[in-house]
């Protein structure tokens, strides 16, 4: 059928699909956050509606709708502006330039020390590890001391640097209801070529998916007390590496996005290791800026390594 006036009148529903779209791209706070952390879900996955995009595009091409062709610049609009910057070239790091690597190791990695020289290969300055286990460290450990003679380890969380560290000590991000020994968290100072850096290591609850929808209230509820540790820090500068367990864009970690700023450019899907779909391991600055950040190659966990670039200010 050829294009003409009944273009305009075929398409409606893709039209309101495409209108919708651009809504949830534009707003996503006006989705409530219950029943099932409802908005917590969508600000996860936010990135994907340009999947959404490309198939209300191809049905409209297929419909030959021109009305909702035009809806579909709204949502395209939407997408460019909140993530396709991330699509462009890393510019390089300023004069006062650190490269970081953050990673889940995953308690159950059966080679630590293939792992741990992946990760060194990398050539960073600071490297900041989650779920490490008794029986590994001391490959970690062994393994990192020539590259990285300073290194500090709280409980399950720990910071390997290539320069000199002071003051290390553990973070109480611990949720009320958690009664076993738990310890994910831990601040030292980074004496950089460049002056101190607050440096944060951080393994926020996990999240799981149920009946009831999205359970996240242990992680909410530990990003609070990490970003009131975030707002004491005498400090300016501060660079936070972890494993949050949500993406930079989930409401339920502003106590923390609020006070710091992520990546310029990169995705760098980072979980599940053999599908990455987001990144929920993080590096954020405070009077630093990320440039840019990427996924390294898989290890021997179910995570994948993530290396930024970050200019300090």
């Amino acid at each position: 059928m050829p294009w003409g006036r009944w273009a305009w009148a075929r398409g409606r529903v893709l039209a309101g699909c495409a209108v919708l779209t651009a809504g949830l791209l534009a707003f996503p706070g006006a989705v409530p956050g219950s029943p099932g952390r409802l908005g917590s879900l969508l600000d996860t996955f936010l990135p994907w509606l340009g999947l959404v995009i490309v198939l209300l595009t191809g049905l409209a091409l297929l419909r030959r709708s021109a009305v909702a062709l035009l809806a579909l610049l709204l949502p395209t609009a939407a997408w460019t502006h909140l993530f396709a910057g991330l699509l462009l070239p890393g510019t390089a790091s300023g004069p006062h330039g650190l490269v970081v690597v953050q990673h889940n190791v995953s308690d159950e990695n059966t080679d630590p020390a293939g792992t741990a020289g992946s990760l060194a290969a990398a050539g960073p300055d600071l490297i900041a590890l989650q779920e490490l286990v008794p029986p590994a460290l001391p490959v970690y450990v062994r393994t990192l001391a020539e590259d990285y003679p300073y290194h500090a380890v709280r409980g399950t969380v720990g910071l390997w640097s290539k320069h000199p560290l002071t003051g290390a000590r553990p973070l109480d991000i611990r949720p009320r209801n958690v009664t076993e020994p738990w310890s994910r968290g831990l601040r030292a100072v980074v004496h950089t070529p460049y002056g101190e850096v607050a440096a944060y290591v951080a393994h926020l609850p996990s999240i799981r998916f149920g009946a009831s929808g999205l359970a996240s209230s242990r992680r909410d509820e530990s990003a609070g007390l990490l970003g009131s540790a975030l707002a004491a820090e005498r400090l300016d500068r501060v660079i936070l590496l972890g494993d949050l367990n949500g993406t930079v864009d989930d409401r339920g970690l502003a106590p923390l996005t609020s006070r710091t700023d992520g990546a310029r450019r990169g995705f760098a899907f980072s979980y599940p290791a053999g599908l990455p779909l987001v990144r929920i391991d993080q590096v954020l600055a405070r009077s630093a800026r990320v440039d840019h950040i990427r996924a390294l190659p898989a290890t021997g966990s179910d995570h994948l390594p993530v290396a930024a670039r970050v200019t300090l200010l």
